[in-house]
């Protein structure tokens, strides 16, 4: 292979390298950042040095049992988010694609409200300890019932229907969106104020006791979402030219429903309904990187993190001593961010 024709793949590569190690050291500095600042104010150096000693001081305590997990927690939420949204983008072939869209955030929503609500009628004692177990449980629940619906409607003789598949999203992101609409109507002040503050989304819940299991329902899928930039690369050319140059297709389709659903399932059930990260971020991603989804994926699995972690510290010190909904602080910035970069884009084309 001549100089001529090794250059380009050693452009890509270096191209890949600075891309993915900036975002790599942005995610560490991110996560420092969201370690110093909060309603108490923490040396993050001398509090991680009390923790190797016998004599933990409190700072060392509020960053080992209050700030490490939700950080740590925020990092997962967005490595899910961002991942799965890039990854429904390439798959459906539609820049607009992300979890929310075929209905998996819906019904994990769904779930979470019907718990809320007929548990606490039911028993009110249920309350107490909703937020901790069945609500989570039932948002997973919710989010794994609507992926099998999609994924069975999907097929037709064994293939897999990307455009049906994506109408029954959107059919089941109504239906419901609709069965939490009346949820919330039947529900009373106290449950339509616990409904009100997930729905927006929020980190926390976080502990470390639900953390491992959190962590590999996240890292496992997005990780397998990551090593399979290539073939999604090929799958941008269509399915029959990407089955030519040997891909799966009918396989690759059902990995990228199924990892998306796993992850974000797991992400929206104990995090609440978060939008604009799967959106947002892998746009951002392509601007920065390209259009290569062997930067792209990783790349958002890593800027979903580090806007997850970022979104989350202003929303737990802006308002001091109460914690703002996540969903607001992403809605309020990534909503006019996101116009700024489609009127960009608009005048760049004309």
């Amino acid at each position: 292979m001549s100089i001529a024709e090794t250059l380009p793949v050693r452009i890509g590569l270096t191209k890949r390298t600075l891309v993915l190690g900036a975002l790599f050291t942005g995610t560490i500095l991110a996560g420092l950042v969201a370690l110093s600042f909060g309603a108490y104010p923490v040396n993050v150096v001398a509090a991680l040095q009390s923790l190797l000693t016998d004599d933990v001081d409190r700072a060392g305590l509020v960053i080992a049992q209050v700030r490490l997990p939700r950080v740590v927690f925020g990092l997962l939420v967005g490595a899910a988010l961002g991942g799965s949204g890039a990854a429904l983008q390439v798959m459906f072939r539609n820049p607009l694609a992300d979890p929310g869209l075929i209905g998996i955030s819906s019904g994990a929503a769904f779930g979470a409200v019907s718990a809320i609500v007929v548990g606490g009628t039911l028993a009110p004692s249920f309350m107490v300890w909703a937020s901790y177990y069945a609500v989570p449980a039932m948002a997973f629940v919710g989010a794994a019932g609507a992926t099998l619906l999609i994924v069975s409607i999907g097929q037709t003789n064994g293939r897999v229907d990307v455009a049906l598949m994506l109408l029954a999203g959107i059919a089941i992101n109504a239906i419901a969106q609709s069965g939490v609409g009346a949820m919330m109507f039947l529900a009373d002040d106290q449950q339509l104020r616990t409904l009100t503050f997930w729905t927006l989304g929020s980190l926390a819940i976080a502990g470390w006791d639900a953390l491992p299991a959190i962590a590999v329902a996240v890292l496992v899928p997005v990780g397998l979402l990551a090593v399979n930039g290539v073939s999604l690369n090929r799958l941008l050319l269509g399915d029959v030219e990407a089955a030519h140059l040997g891909v799966d297709v009918r396989k690759l389709k059902r990995l990228v429903v199924l990892s998306v659903a796993l992850s974000v399932g797991t992400a929206v059930s104990f995090a609440g309904a978060i939008g604009f990260v799967g959106l947002v971020v892998p746009h951002l991603v392509r601007l920065l990187a390209g259009p290569d989804n062997r930067i792209v994926l990783p790349g958002s699995i890593m800027g979903g993190a580090i806007v997850m972690v970022m979104a989350d510290l202003v929303a737990r010190t802006v308002a001091i001593p109460e914690d703002v909904p996540i969903g607001l602080v992403l809605g309020a910035v990534g909503g006019p961010f996101f116009l700024w970069l489609l009127v960009a884009r608009k005048w760049r084309v004309l």
